[in-house]
């Protein structure tokens, strides 16, 4: 592992979109501190269509160089983070925001006494108010769930300890609790929550199973305490939804971005009828790996051993690039600047944050942070993160800042499709038939993770809270016999469903996020029904794909899809993605034997 200043620089991002250098972020740093409380001055007077249109250019100044900044430190600080002094400036920033939403926290009070009548008549008299009517729209649809300020201002003194379940969740996963050692290749080696999904892949067995007994029986002796923690979670999201006037936590979730129910029963519907595929899988799976018996703890087992090619970042650039050409010239003349711009931070080295990601704002290119090494997975990430990059870069492109940045519920879209892309290209390329058996793996891996996995999450998640709001005491032996019957449910007949797994619900944190694992899901299976209509010459799916990448916030993300042509409501867009599951199990198993 180099140091970071042994890694040359042509393998490094340039940040010079955002600063040339510490003094001009310096600058702007100086600009937000001594210029925040200039928020005051509006508070009591955003009333007017010429005071309001003020306020909104004063914000947009202050929300750029905000971001800016923040994108700034944090990129910065994860290329190297034992390096405090932008740990410190990110600390000072996070309480920078604070004050921020203090001084702010008059503005959708005031602004939620205006009607759509008064935005009419604004625009009349001021021109450039006209460009902010769908950003009242949707403010605006939501004031009969706001309550009366003094009734705000209650909740909000409540919010940090009603809200802070996941936190304390956190706490006991990652800190707290304890497991027993596992001994592999004769040694003695620790369990944590962290490496367990390292050894719940080894290529021995016995590893594979003393981590997921360990590991779970330490979660069975923390039932009660992490019920009590998630029981009181649901219970505090229920009541807030309650006394803000929405049927159910799930429709006040649901509701900012404007999502239909439907979308959300639709998908579990879907599933429903096709989880015959997960026997196919499984019985897929129990053959190649020899087992006579397949358990929870063989399943994250690689099929294929990994084949021995290794890419250079020269060859993985190469291979993204020619499975997008289907995009079209001018997408792959924009991609280019990814590598020629150097958006990409490519190596790992001492200290740098792992994982991958993609991350920018409105003034700057949209940064890739990758720690390549070498492998199909780092291929695969490079086009995931890519498409990531390229969405925000069409969108910022595209759009003027308030409508830039899209929504949760369309962020998976881009990422996935060019996984996909890449994919069929690479079986399509290659005449070696191990690669081709690790790229059906992974694509497989990919739906059962995304889909099958997020939308039993998803329909867990709902009952929970119905349960809850229905009476039901989510005591831990109800929380844990609820998971374990739909985990049985959507995993069919052929693995042996270990009872201890009816405790792995305590790990998950998506279940404090309110209703966002199901994103992954939809966001999966519009992808598919994209990539395919591309990949098969459908009329108007590549024009009306790459008009979807520049919509940004622009509309809501139901609509954003269907100028895809998806239309995520109808039960056929999630069926393709089951379709397209099927076809890789059989595609792999044809070529295996």
């Amino acid at each position: 592992m180099k140091k970071r200043s042994d890694i040359d620089e042509k393998f490094k991002w340039d940040l010079s979109s955002l600063y040339g250098n510490l003094d001009d972020f310096n600058k702007d740093y100086d600009y937000l501190v001594n210029n925040y409380l200039k928020y005051k001055d509006y508070e009591g007077k955003l009333n007017s269509a010429k005071v309001i249109l003020d306020f909104l250019k004063f914000d947009e100044e202050f929300s750029k160089k905000f971001e800016a900044v923040y994108c700034y430190s944090s990129l910065k600080f994860d290329e190297d983070v034992t390096n405090f002094k932008y740990q410190e400036i990110s600390g000072k920033l996070d309480k920078l925001s604070t004050d921020v939403a203090e001084v702010t926290s008059y503005v959708v009070p005031e602004l939620m006494k205006l009607s759509m009548e008064d935005i009419d008549k604004f625009i009349k008299e001021e021109k450039g108010f006209k460009l902010y009517k769908f950003e009242f729209e949707k403010l605006l649809r939501g004031k009969k769930h706001v309550l009366s300020s003094n009734e705000e201002k209650l909740l909000a003194s409540f919010s940090s300890p009603l809200s802070s379940f996941e936190e304390i969740s956190s706490f006991l996963c990652n800190s707290d609790i304890k497991f027993k050692d596992i001994v592999k290749d004769g040694e003695t080696k620790e369990l944590t929550n962290t490496n367990f999904s390292v050894y719940i892949t080894d290529k021995d067995r016995e590893v594979r199973k003393q981590a997921f007994y360990n590991l779970y029986k330490e979660y069975e002796n923390m039932q009660n305490t992490f019920a009590t923690t998630y029981s009181n979670h649901i219970k505090y999201v229920n009541a807030n939804a309650k006394v803000r006037g929405y049927k159910d936590a799930r429709e006040a979730a649901l509701f900012g971005s404007n999502i239909d129910d439907k979308i959300y029963d639709n998908l579990i519907n879907t599933l429903h009828k096709n989880l015959n595929i997960m026997d196919d899988y499984y019985k897929l799976k129990k053959e190649v790996l020899g087992l006579d018996e397949l358990h929870i703890y063989d399943i994250y087992a690689d099929l294929i051993s990994e084949s021995s090619r290794e890419y250079t970042f020269e060859e993985a650039k190469d291979i993204v690039l020619n499975a997008l050409s289907v995009l079209g010239e001018d997408y792959i003349n924009d991609l280019k600047k990814a590598f020629d711009e150097k958006w990409i931070d490519i190596y790992p080295n001492e200290g740098k944050r792992g994982g991958a990601y993609s991350s920018g704002c409105y003034t700057s290119n949209p940064y890739v942070l990758l720690n390549f090494n070498g492998k199909l997975n780092d291929v695969s990430t490079l086009a995931h993160e890519l498409g990531h990059s390229m969405h925000t870069y069409y969108s910022n492109k595209n759009n003027p800042y308030v409508y830039h940045g899209y929504k949760i519920f369309v962020a998976e879209v881009a990422s996935q499709v060019n996984e996909i892309l890449l994919a069929r290209y690479m079986i399509d390329h290659t005449s070696d038939k191990l690669e081709k058996l690790n790229i059906l793996d992974n694509l497989m891996e990919l739906f059962k993770g995304s889909i099958v996995r997020q939308t039993m999450f998803a329909e867990f998640e709902y009952e929970m809270h119905k349960s809850e709001s229905n009476g039901e005491v989510l005591t831990s032996k109800f929380i844990s016999d609820k998971y374990y019957e739909l985990y049985k449910k959507y995993s069919g007949n052929e693995m042996i469903c270990d009872p201890e797994i009816r405790y792995e619900w305590e790990k998950i944190p998506h279940f404090y996020y309110n209703f966002y694992v199901y994103q992954y899901a939809t966001g999966l299976a519009a992808a598919c029904y994209i990539a395919n209509g591309i990949l098969e010459g459908k009329k108007g799916f590549k024009e009306s794909y790459l008009k979807f990448l520049t919509l940004g916030g622009s509309m809501y993300p139901v609509l954003e899809l269907k100028e895809a042509l998806v239309d995520i409501g109808d039960p056929k867009v999630i069926q393709e993605g089951m379709d397209m599951f099927k076809d890789v199990i059989m595609e792999f198993k044809n070529l295996y034997k």
